[in-house]
């Protein structure tokens, strides 16, 4: 057809330009020094695969000689000395972040297409925007969403000076817990995706972490400096995503006690590290099978399922539950969570703490979820990167901060104000409140969201719903997980042999039942404020690369050379060349009127 020869040499002239004016001057390809083992079945990067397994190994060996009393001391006193040394380093990068994300954003290079000009996107704006809320989604909110809003309803903090069990303090819990899921993480990921997609679509260079340190060091990226930068990159993503399996397998553990005991009476079954340990065998197992299964086989079908899941539990609970209080609840928290926003990102409590270098709720909440967003951020930035190519640099930021956002508040306010409901009742010393005060605080952690369910009709079903959306948020999350550190450990690829991800999900499941035995819940915490500390470092510096990279880009678009190009296509019929703001071209495109094709 005519159309496919036009569109082709479009794609060919555009293509051309983007390599020509655009990517950078190097021979270099993605895992162009990789060596190949056993058969074909590893295709490794020859630095980055064995030094990440050689630490991961000594970490697990370590681990072991210490003891599980010993590791223990160990990874709480990091926890500690961490939130307490650098508890105000986590709220600055994190400020800078977001501000830094923003000012692309209402900047002239907002107007900066993901991938060069001629970029299409790949995905629908409704199909973008459904991953995005998938993304948005993950253990993490299954853990907290119940437990978070109880801790503060009942030990307010300190920013909103509420008295506990009153309605001010459920304000102050929603706002609190708004702020630790909302904004600011998103710029984190936010900041980490654009660069990722910047350097690798615009620039044509591998999709690690690397590459984004290109207007820094050059070729250089190839060598050393490249290589503990991925290294890194890998620690901090593997600890991270351990972290999210460690509290997803312990509300499993839970899950199967409450709902299969307490609830049913038909399984006995106790809530310890040993059972831990086990179910994170046997569920990754299952991740196993689903990476062995490929993409579109096991990891594709795993996420609908979960998607599907997630949503039916979250409109039974909206409908079930107490549905107007989740709606006014919604709404009072978010206008306090925005009306305090600025002076809540700067908070420390330093001046109020009696000696203390942190609030309480700063040190134990905020800073530990400062560094694990951090450490999460290669996964979730690199998954936003994949996904969005041919999108504004505008349009990037204004969906990657705003529409997961308001699905976390969404989910927030309905699992968080259901079991606000309860604990209001009788004077805030409901049944929620109850089972608060009378158990531990780590036991009621994994066992608040079902709690909370038994106390709404048919609590049993949707317990065991939660249960089973754990399970499938592990086995993606570790599916997911093992994608990206292919990528890290194998120079940017994405052809990574089955054999290989198989390996990086067994190894994940390894570290996380390693890290649950070692230390527990505070061990899985330590693991990612201290893998956030440095990557935290290497983020900052990524603030000034990215600038760099697309001061860059804009200079190319407003230069003499590019518009001398962009004027020959434009005496083309068939082609269509969009500006914005003036002369600066934001888009070619086929011109053509396809109505009639």
């Amino acid at each position: 057809m005519a159309s496919d020869e036009s569109d082709q040499a479009t794609g060919e002239m555009s293509d051309g330009l983007q390599v020509e004016l655009f990517h950078p001057d190097s021979d270099r390809s993605p895992g162009d020094t990789n060596k190949q083992l056993l058969g074909g079945n590893f295709d490794i990067h020859p630095v980055v695969f064995p030094g990440a397994l050689l630490l991961i190994v000594l970490f697990i060996a370590i681990t072991l000689i210490l003891g599980q009393e010993q590791a223990t001391a160990v990874f709480d006193g990091t926890k500690t000395f961490i939130e307490s040394t650098f508890g105000w380093f986590y709220l600055l990068a994190v400020n800078v972040f977001l501000i830094t994300i923003v000012y692309f954003a209402i900047s002239k290079y907002g107007s900066i297409r993901i991938g060069g000009v001629e970029a299409e996107k790949e995905f629908s704006t409704f199909s973008w925007m459904a991953m995005l809320f998938s993304a948005g989604m993950g253990i993490g909110l299954m853990f907290f969403s119940v437990t978070e809003p109880v801790v503060y309803f009942n030990s307010p903090p300190a920013f909103f000076g509420a008295e506990a069990g009153t309605a001010a303090a459920g304000t102050a819990a929603m706002a609190q817990t708004f702020f630790h899921w909302g904004l600011s993480p998103w710029a984190i990921y936010g900041l980490v995706g654009l660069g990722l997609a910047f350097f690798s679509f615009n620039r044509g260079l591998p999709l690690t972490f690397r590459s984004i340190f290109w207007p820094l060091l050059g070729d250089r990226i190839y060598g050393w400096p490249g290589h503990i930068i991925d290294l890194v990159s890998v620690f901090a993503t593997l600890f991270g995503l351990c972290t999210s399996l460690g509290l997803g397998v312990a509300q499993v553990n839970s899950g199967f006690s409450y709902v299969g005991g307490d609830m049913l009476g038909i399984i006995d079954l106790s809530i310890n590290t040993s059972v831990q340990v086990v179910l994170i065998a046997g569920i990754t197992f299952i991740a196993v099978l689903s990476v062995a299964a490929g993409l579109d086989g096991g990891v594709k079908r795993l996420s609908t399922v979960n998607l599907y899941l997630m949503l039916i539990l979250l409109g039974f609970l909206f409908i079930v539950g107490p549905t107007l209080f989740v709606l006014g609840t919604m709404a009072e928290g978010l206008g306090a969570y925005l009306g305090n926003f600025l002076a809540l990102s700067f908070f420390t409590g330093t001046l109020g703490a009696g000696g203390a270098a942190l609030d309480g709720t700063v040190s134990a909440w905020t800073v530990f979820y400062w560094g694990w967003w951090i450490a999460w951020s290669p996964f979730v930035g690199m998954f936003i990167a994949r996904i969005s190519k041919g999108r504004t640099v505008r349009e990037f930021v204004l969906g990657v901060l705003v529409l997961p956002t308001l699905f976390s508040v969404v989910w927030l306010s309905t699992f968080g104000g259901s079991a606000l409901a309860t604990a209001l009742q009788g004077s805030g010393s409901g049944p929620i409140m109850s089972a608060y005060s009378s158990m531990e605080y780590s036991t009621f952690e994994t066992l608040g969201m079902f709690i909370m369910l038994e106390q709404y009709p048919l609590g049993a079903i949707s317990g065991i719903l939660a249960t089973l959306l754990v399970i499938t948020f592990f086995v993606t999350s570790s599916d997911s997980g093992s994608l990206v550190i292919d990528h890290l450990t194998s120079g940017g690829k994405h052809d990574v042999p089955r054999a290989q991800r198989v390996f990086w999900a067994t190894t994940e499941g390894i570290v996380a039942a390693v890290l649950l035995w070692g230390g527990g819940l505070n061990g899985l915490q330590a693991a990612a404020i201290s893998t956030g500390l440095p990557f935290a470092v290497i983020l900052l510096v990524m603030c000034y690369t990215v600038y760099l990279g697309l001061d860059n880009e804009y200079t190319i678009l407003e230069s003499e050379a590019f518009r001398e190009q962009i004027d020959q296509i434009s005496d083309s019929d068939d082609v269509a060349v969009d500006r914005t703001g003036g002369d600066v071209v934001t888009g070619v495109a086929d011109g053509r009127d396809t109505s009639n094709d």
